[in-house]
């Protein structure tokens, strides 16, 4: 079994927050691929299901972020789980909006989320990185990724919770260039090189001026009663 985090705070005060992408991440995998209905669990909401022939288990924890490491505790001791079969979703301030990396391992850079995990089970665990943006200083942070996304990222937005929807699968396996794969293919579609462009139209060719006309005048005179 697969363990895979969304983290975020509960509460419809905070739903549509910056800091709860994790949580859209995981309702959006729960809703495409037919997921069991989310119960309370482990400090949390959590739903089974299975992405191709991997069981996994998705875990919001309703502890709020800063202590969402007894969430992630709680689970893996039940299901006897090693923190290798741990995949967290977040928020990423140093990735711009609608972009996502995967990471193995590594710190927590003060997301207070990953740094509750960090406390409790360690730093080897793998990370989805959903990118938030930056609001250009470190002051405005706090009230940046406490706010509702706006209107003007919900299309990127919605974009990208497909895409990890549609390569989850590939990520349950551990093929994390083919999940990478399927996110890009729904943020940053290919073009066709063609496309919307006229065939070129080749050069017409400049009018070759009248041939000299070399007769004498008894013999136009003759031609003309031809």
């Amino acid at each position: 079994m697969k363990l895979w985090v969304g983290l975020g705070n509960p509460g419809a005060k905070y739903a549509g927050n910056r800091h709860n992408i994790g949580f859209m991440a995981l309702d959006r995998i729960a809703a495409d691929h037919g997921f069991g209905p989310w119960k309370k669990a482990f400090h949390g909401l959590a739903s089974e299901g299975r992405l191709g022939g991997d069981k996994v288990l998705l875990l919001k924890p309703e502890t709020f972020m800063n202590l969402s490491g007894q969430a992630v505790q709680a689970a893996l001791a039940f299901h006897k789980l090693a923190l290798a079969d741990v995949t967290v979703f977040h928020d990423e301030l140093d990735l711009a909006p609608g972009k996502c990396r995967v990471k193995q391992g590594g710190g927590h850079a003060g997301h207070n989320g990953l740094r509750s995990i960090h406390q409790h089970l360690g730093p080897d665990y793998a990370r989805v990185r959903l990118g938030i943006g930056h609001p250009g200083h470190k002051d405005a942070v706090a009230a940046y990724v406490l706010h509702d996304f706006a209107k003007a990222d919900q299309d990127w937005l919605d974009d990208l919770l497909r895409g990890i929807s549609d390569g989850a699968a590939a990520l349950a396996e551990g093929d994390a260039a083919r999940f990478m794969n399927a996110v890009a293919l729904r943020t940053a579609p290919p073009r066709s090189g063609g496309a919307g462009k006229e065939p070129a139209k080749p050069e017409a060719k400049a009018a070759e001026p009248p041939a000299e006309d070399t007769r004498s005048p008894m013999q136009r005179l003759m031609d003309r009663f031809r």
